[in-house]
Parts: structure tokens; C-alpha cells; sequence
């Protein structure tokens, strides 16, 4: 569990969420191999943003095909914009739309050789 620091980072947490969620490319937040990444606030969750007063961590899926270091650059000027603290992106996933099943989580990507 992350302690998220008296509650002046609680609305930030949100807007850090809610501008990395607006670059494209970004599919989602991610949350983690198992769930650890988020911040707790009184009564909800928001998976994949850790703020604290020292550091802000997002992790992201990328769509695919956008390219991985070009969205976490944008996601790292995006949020610097709305936090004063030094940002880590973390790229956990890249997403492919319509890979078959339905329930837009990620696809295997293969490629054809001859």
C-alpha cells in the first residue's frame, strides 16, 4: 500500500491520472505485475500513479503501434506540467485494439518471415 502524504497530493493524484490518460497513445493506467502500483484515497484507488511530496511515478499501457518512447516522453511533459516533483514513467504493457477476445488487454504480436 502507498502512503500518499497529507491530502493536498489527493486532487493531484487524480489530475496525474487524468493528463497522462489524455496523451495519446496512452491505452491505460497499469497498474503493475501484481496490483501494487497506485494511490489510495479515502474511498477509492488510482491504479497506476504514486505521488508523494519527493516523486510521482505513472506507469502506462501504450497502444500499439504508437511508439513506447515517444508517448512516456509526452506522458513525462504532460504531467510535469501539473506537478513540481521529479516523474518516473513506466511503460507495463502495450495494447493492441482488437486483438480478438474482446477485453482490450494485450495481444502477442508476431511477425512473418519468409
Amino acid at each position: 500500500m502507498t502512503d500518499t502524504g497529507p491530502a493536498s497530493t489527493d486532487g493531484a493524484a487524480q489530475t496525474v491520472a487524468d493528463t497522462a490518460l489524455s496523451v495519446p497513445g496512452v491505452a491505460e493506467l497499469h497498474g503493475g505485475q501484481f496490483g501494487e502500483v497506485g494511490t489510495y484515497l479515502p474511498g477509492k484507488r488510482i491504479t497506476g500513479v504514486v505521488l508523494d511530496e519527493t516523486s510521482c511515478a505513472v506507469h502506462i499501457s501504450v497502444k500499439y503501434p504508437a511508439n513506447v518512447l515517444t508517448v512516456a516522453e509526452q506522458v513525462r511533459q504532460a504531467v510535469g506540467q501539473v506537478v513540481d516533483v521529479p516523474i518516473t514513467i513506466t511503460v507495463g504493457d502495450v495494447v493492441v485494439d482488437g486483438d480478438g477476445d474482446g477485453d482490450g488487454d494485450s495481444a502477442e504480436i508476431f511477425e512473418e518471415r519468409n
